[in-house]
């Protein structure tokens, strides 16, 4: 074996889903079998138990889907939800922490920014777009790890 085949090539990248933490999952779920259980009263009977095969398993995909977004740094592109960038076009990157988020997406935001917000994720990731054909200015979505994203994004 000569040196060329053992030479492993090394990328930094970094990968997160932005799943539903645990305290968020009752509320939907309670409220869909108290739905589901007001129905049941006013239909006593086999189709009783309906709203609850229903309702409660529509809760659970609900929740979910809503976690089913992810960051990604990988194969030379930034991945934010369905969304690619190539890392070419990466120009700044700002971490605006938790505090700072309602500045970030209230009056500051805007309108033809690509946003990716989920609530019960503190820190945002701002990443300015250096594409003269995109009229994107700016992507801004939420991270757990802003400081492996800036990492893997090489700034």
């Amino acid at each position: 074996m000569d040196d060329r085949s053992r030479t492993v090539t090394q990328r930094t990248g970094h990968a997160e889903r932005l799943y539903v933490t645990w305290y968020w999952w009752p509320l939907p779920l309670t409220a869909a079998a108290l739905l589901a259980a007001e129905v049941h009263m006013g239909y006593p009977g086999l189709r009783a138990w309906l709203p609850y095969a229903v309702l409660i398993p529509l809760a659970v995909l609900a929740v979910w889907s809503a976690g089913r977004s992810r960051v990604a740094v990988e194969d030379g592109e930034l991945r934010v939800g369905e969304a690619r960038l190539p890392l070419e076009f990466v120009g700044e990157v700002e971490v605006f922490p938790a505090r700072s988020k309602r500045a970030a997406l209230g009056p500051n935001l805007d309108p033809a920014a690509y946003l990716v917000h989920k609530g019960w994720v503190g820190p945002l990731v701002r990443v300015r777009v250096d594409d003269p054909a995109d009229p994107t200015p700016y992507w801004l979505f939420s991270t757990r790890h802003p400081e492996r994203v800036v990492a893997a994004l090489g700034r």
